[in-house]
């Protein structure tokens, strides 16, 4: 369309009447901004594709933004041991002003937590310090707690002003640090913060939590850009671990953190080409598994009854994988991190076999924590041959015993490899998640209702997304608070609406005496009053609804990372939803290439 108008508007305006040439003017006028926005998204996408892994020709950048250096507590605020004040070293007192900054968090509570914090500390402290503290029970961090406490709500009362003024500095900083230049475009960079030193948390009962981060320095950090670009310049006395010409990596810096020996790395924001690239690859993916799903299932289903054990357990992982959307789990050194598990490394203590439960038969129980320490606990009920396979499986082993003993993710892996180019287990996940959404949508939205009831659609079909991939989350503190205030605001909007309608009724009766035209202007007016009370009111209602059936289920994650964008995209597009209703500004950027490229007939 925009090149048919782009073309016309161009011709000889003899060619055409006024009229025409006006028309034409016009539609170009709106057409333009559009197109140039359109083939702006579609010139990147169109760029050379570098072949042998190549992701890049050219890349500059500042390097990462360290964090700033400790400032000392003054001498009016104290750390007491023993009930006595004592000044510590610089070291131990910042690792001190750590543990004090939490103490009104559950994990200063937490046994692990304590003793590898204590441990940790005590490896800073200075041999007269270490000789001294010898018990953490005896320590009194409240005055630092205190402290901390007081510079946050000063920093929250802040005047406007002076707001206005530190998030100048930080958009300055983001400006300086925050982009590089890769192939010709300026990208934002996603984390060019390096996370300061600090306490590690973990998730659930994980065995290093409360240990001491350390502080990076440049001296830890690996810089990743071109040969022919400027350098980055480390801060003043220090040089980088090392400075490398990798184009076949898409990560600008990179460092090992102390507590897990995890590789920490500097990369692009989500909006980039590349990361675009990526979410637009990994989808492709997915919905090229629609194409033969189907013949993978026969496979998986035929396989049940295998001679070969490992062929059945494969099977049956395979069968979980895409019926119930379990991670298929990793292999972990023990002790290294909390006793999450996926389906390959689930044990006998994790699942109960019922014959006979509710009156439904071969039910499986689960009930083991999952990914960042979720409790996944579920009820199928399965076919007789999946049920009869986990029963011999089970059989003879004791309950710490891998149910899957013949199995591990690579091998599950390299199999589905056989069955579909790049594919794996977590490309059931994305599908699953994503085809559930379409077909949730379909059931759900009515194209009748208001903008309010179409989201709560959208929401409930990302719910049951959220079920079915376990994303759960525990209710925030001010849910309760949060729902009194919507339902205060529900019972004053019902008493408006009375009061309303009372008014009307009243109009009504006065203009039946008098029969002129001002009495009939007022009932008009009262009757358009009532019907934007009404529907105001629904919106609170749905809203009221909307956040209830919202409060332990995390939607976010599978929003980002499982549902194909270009669904909601084009649901958006075909029901007149505003995209800024479903994706907010961060999210809107990520998936900037779906916006752009998808019409509302799309279909996973």
């Amino acid at each position: 369309m925009f090149r048919c108008v782009l073309a016309v508007a161009q011709l000889p305006f003899t060619r055409f009447n006024n009229t025409t040439h006006l028309w034409c003017l016009r539609a170009l006028k709106y057409s333009v901004p559009i197109l140039q926005r359109a083939r702006g998204a579609g010139e990147r996408w169109e760029e050379e594709h570098y072949e042998d892994g190549v992701k890049w020709r050219f890349l500059e950048h500042k390097g990462p933004l360290f964090a700033p250096e400790y400032e000392p507590l003054t001498d009016n605020v104290r750390f007491h041991y023993n009930g006595q004040p004592m000044k510590l070293s610089a070291n131990a007192e910042e690792v001190a002003t750590f543990f004090g900054k939490m103490l009104d968090h559950e994990y200063t509570t937490n046994a692990i937590f304590r003793a590898n914090f204590f441990t940790d500390w005590r490896e800073v402290m200075t041999s007269a310090e270490r000789k001294l503290i010898t018990n953490l029970n005896k320590c009194d961090f409240q005055e630092i707690h205190t402290y901390f406490t007081e510079k946050t709500e000063a920093k929250r009362v802040q005047s406007k002003e002076v707001k206005q003024d530190l998030k100048m500095e930080q958009e300055a900083i983001a400006q300086e640090y925050g982009y590089c230049t890769m192939d010709g475009h300026r990208e934002r960079i996603a984390n060019y913060k390096i996370e300061p030193p600090g306490l590690f948390r973990g998730r659930g009962s994980h065995p290093k939590m409360g240990k001491l981060k350390n502080r990076i320095q440049p001296e830890d950090v690996i810089i990743n850009c071109s040969r022919d670009s400027k350098i980055p310049v480390p801060p003043t006395g220090h040089n980088w671990k090392e400075v490398r010409f990798d184009n076949k990596v898409t990560w600008l810096a990179s460092w090992t953190e102390n507590v897990q020996g995890a590789m920490k790395y500097i990369m692009l924001n989500p909006s980039s080409k590349l990361k675009g690239e990526k979410d637009w690859q990994k989808f492709e993916i997915a919905r090229r598994l629609k194409g033969c799903v189907d013949d993978i299932r026969a496979k998986y289903s035929a396989d049940l009854k295998s001679r070969e054990m490992k062929s059945r357990q494969r099977a049956v992982a395979l069968y979980f994988i895409d019926k119930l959307a379990l991670r298929a789990g990793n292999e972990k050194e023990e002790g290294e991190t909390a006793d999450t598990v996926g389906c390959c490394s689930l044990r006998v203590e994790h699942i109960k076999l019922h014959n006979k439960l509710n009156g439904q038969a071969c039910v499986v129980e689960f009930d083991f924590l999952g990914k960042d320490s979720i409790r996944y606990y579920n009820k199928v009920l399965v076919k007789k041959q999946v049920f009869k396979n986990l029963k011999h499986f089970m059989q003879n082993k004791d309950p710490s015993d891998d149910v899957f003993d013949r199995l591990n993710t690579h091998n599950l892996n390299k199999h589905l490899q056989e069955l579909m180019e790049g594919l794996t287990a977590k490309v059931f996940r994305t599908y699953n998640a994503s085809i559930t959404l379409q077909h949730q949508l379909e059931q759900l939205t009515d194209s009748e209702g208001s903008e309010a009831e179409k989201l709560l659609s959208y929401n409930r079909a990302n719910r049951a997304v959220a079920v079915l991939c376990n994303h759960q989350r525990t209710a925030p503190k001010s849910f309760d608070q949060s729902m009194k205030k919507i339902q205060a605001k529900i019972e004053a909007k019902k008493e408006q609406i009375d009061l309303t309608k009372s008014e009307l009724k009243s109009a009504k009766m006065y203009h039946k005496v008098k029969k002129d035209k001002k009495s009939k202007l007022v009932v008009e007016k009262k009757k358009k009053m009532v019907q934007k009370l009404e529907e105001q009111l629904t919106k609170l209602e749905v809203q009221a609804t909307d956040r209830e059936e919202n409060k332990q289920i995390a939607l976010g994650t599978s929003k980002l990372n499982y549902l194909d964008p270009r669904i909601t995209v084009a649901w958006c597009k075909k029901y007149d939803v505003p995209i800024e209703k479903v994706y907010n500004k961060t999210q809107r950027e990520k998936f900037a290439w779906a916006i752009d490229m998808t019409e509302e007939d799309f279909v996973f």
